[in-house]
């Protein structure tokens, strides 16, 4: 559990960062957050990579997680457009991390059955 809630934290350090920097362009007070954000986002990652979590499958959750939620949280917050084909975007990103996630665990049931 404490694996996931460092790798839910990288997440939003990382979203923190991102959403900051939009803020920065016009008040660059907020650029003081946009280096917090993604100083703390790789400690957490460096902290979930030390969980023994395969760095594969916790770059590639954390990356499209971002990635999925910045786009979601920038339509709220600045009222960037979130078209059709982003939304289409967003759950193959989706899906890609849950293939990813599915197809590491096959994997350490494969490595513990040929111990």
């Amino acid at each position: 559990m404490k694996k996931w809630i460092l790798l839910a934290c990288a997440i939003l350090s990382e979203v923190t960062g991102s959403l900051s920097l939009k803020a920065a362009l016009g008040h660059p007070g907020w650029y003081a957050l946009v280096v917090a954000g993604f100083f703390c986002a790789f400690m957490f990652l460096a902290l979930v990579l030390r969980e023994r979590v395969p760095l594969g499958v916790a770059y590639g959750i954390w990356g499209a997680s971002g990635v999925a939620l910045t786009a979601i949280l920038s339509t709220l917050i600045y009222g960037e457009p979130l078209t059709p084909i982003m939304v289409g975007g967003i759950v193959l990103i989706i899906l890609g991390v849950l293939t990813i996630e599915l197809g590491s665990q096959r994997a350490a049931r494969q490595r513990q059955a040929a111990s």
